[in-house]
């Protein structure tokens, strides 16, 4: 049977090592020791709509915003705070049909943690995203940010991007706060959707690529008592928008390190451990794709409860120009 050209180029790169010198950013994707991946676990992506209107855009700037429905010779598409807007052709393009939606987490007016130094979070989560991006395009995984600079984005229009354009896996990319206490190794966690096999077999594969990748580097790690691959419950659901609001997207969150430890933080504004990072999740997606590994570091999480909702009114949230 004739492989595609994605499965293909995939099949060879999944040959390789899983580990290499991170820091030389080798084994971008690789795999650790285990059967060649069946062929045909890589579907085609979705095609745009029978009418042939796109399902996200790409702005002149740089925006992904998906479409809501097509307005005259252009598109009615959400914005990054969840509003309106109007396009024409002139000024956005299609975002095409990812296989891979990633989306960093925070930006704009909420950095996310912050490291005692002023590293944000956010600053971290779309530098990774882009490592990551990059190393499913050199494996033949076309994939898409959710954003792409530092601005505002909605969890709502985050996931509302996954859902339009239905790609095979939905990643958001985080980085820690608050931890328990020290640990011998990486406190990575993974979220899964609860009910989801698919989700669930996904987080343990990008945990396990992400504590290998960060495992070459030394540092005082910290964790909470259950890191690993979990999930996590609330009041609706899945306590984590991005999961409970892709509920037919295969979607994980992802905690890679602490960036309010000091020592983590020093190792996370390095370029190369990014890539390391993002190289990573990127293997871990790669497997979940083309082999049936089941992934592993799954734990029962210990009890946690919804924060009491905040006083007064949500942060208002800027759209960027589109």
């Amino acid at each position: 049977m004739r492989l595609r050209p994605a499965v293909a180029v995939l099949v060879v790169l999944l040959a390789g090592s899983a580990c290499g010198d991170q820091g030389q950013g080798a084994g971008v994707v690789g795999r650790a020791a285990g059967t060649p991946p069946p062929p045909g676990l890589l579907p085609a992506p979705p095609a745009p709509g029978g009418d042939g209107t796109p399902r996200a855009l790409v702005t002149s700037a740089g925006i992904v915003v998906p479409v809501v429905s097509p307005a005259g010779d252009g598109w009615t598409v959400r914005t990054p705070c969840n509003a309106t807007a109007t396009l024409t052709g002139s000024q956005a393009r299609s975002a095409g049909s990812p296989v891979v939606v990633l989306d960093p987490g925070h930006g704009g007016a909420q950095p996310g943690a912050i490291s005692p130094a002023g590293l944000t979070e956010a600053a971290v989560n779309l530098a990774v995203a882009r490592e990551a991006q990059a190393a499913l395009a050199a494996a033949g995984v076309p994939a898409l940010l959710t954003r792409t600079g530092d601005y505002d984005l909605s969890l709502a229009t985050r996931s509302e991007i996954a859902r339009a354009v239905a790609p095979r896996a939905f990643v958001s990319i985080h980085h820690n706060a608050d931890p328990d206490g020290p640990r011998a190794g990486p406190g990575s966690e993974t979220y899964y959707q609860v009910g989801s096999a698919g989700s669930k077999r996904l987080a343990g594969l990008v945990y396990e690529e992400v504590v290998r990748a960060l495992s070459a580097y030394a540092a005082a790690w910290v964790a909470d008592r259950d890191a690993g691959a979990k999930y996590r419950t609330g009041s609706q659901g899945d306590y984590y928008a991005v999961l409970r609001q892709s509920p037919d997207v295969v979607s994980v969150l992802a905690e890679l390190a602490f960036v309010t430890n000091p020592s983590e933080a020093d190792l996370l504004a390095r370029p190369d451990v990014q890539r390391a990072e993002g190289q990573a999740v990127a293997r871990g997606i790669v497997r979940y794709l083309t082999t049936r590994d089941p992934g592993s570091g799954f734990v029962d999480p210990y009890p946690r409860t919804d924060p009491p909702p905040a006083a007064g009114p949500p942060p208002a949230c800027h759209d960027p120009r589109l």
